[in-house]
């Protein structure tokens, strides 16, 4: 504490601005909580699904779900998030409904055929 009080009398003897203390003292709390939060994210732990009718409801169509996307036209494979692969399904309600309740892990468009692969939450 001692060094902190140094750094602003020496500040104030060399005739700082009081918006130069303000924005380091701005700074100085800022570092603080983002070494919070890292130390916090550190602590917290992943947990990966891969059977789809294990995964929450709420995690299914979500940013933290991974589908594969296989372009039958271009034969391309690539990977789309939860909410692309719900927006893929439109308007097949059915379909929508059977992948909440895990009875299906797949399904296709004109175009692509969709599977889910994972689910990675953080705890």
């Amino acid at each position: 504490m001692k060094n902190k009080d140094e750094d602003i009398e020496e500040m104030l003897l060399n005739h700082a601005s009081l918006d130069d203390l303000i924005k380091m003292k701005i700074e100085a709390e800022f570092k603080d909580e983002m070494k919070k939060a890292k130390e916090l994210e550190a602590k917290r732990e992943t947990k990966i699904y891969t059977k789809i009718n294990e995964v929450p409801k709420k995690y299914i169509f979500s940013k933290y779900a991974v589908y594969k996307f296989y372009n039958r036209r271009t034969k391309l494979e690539t990977y789309i998030n939860g909410i692309q692969a719900e927006a893929l399904l439109g308007l097949q309600t059915n379909i929508r409904s059977k992948i909440l309740n895990g009875e299906m892990s797949t399904f296709s468009t004109d175009d692509a055929y969709i599977k889910f692969e994972q689910v990675c939450v953080k705890l």
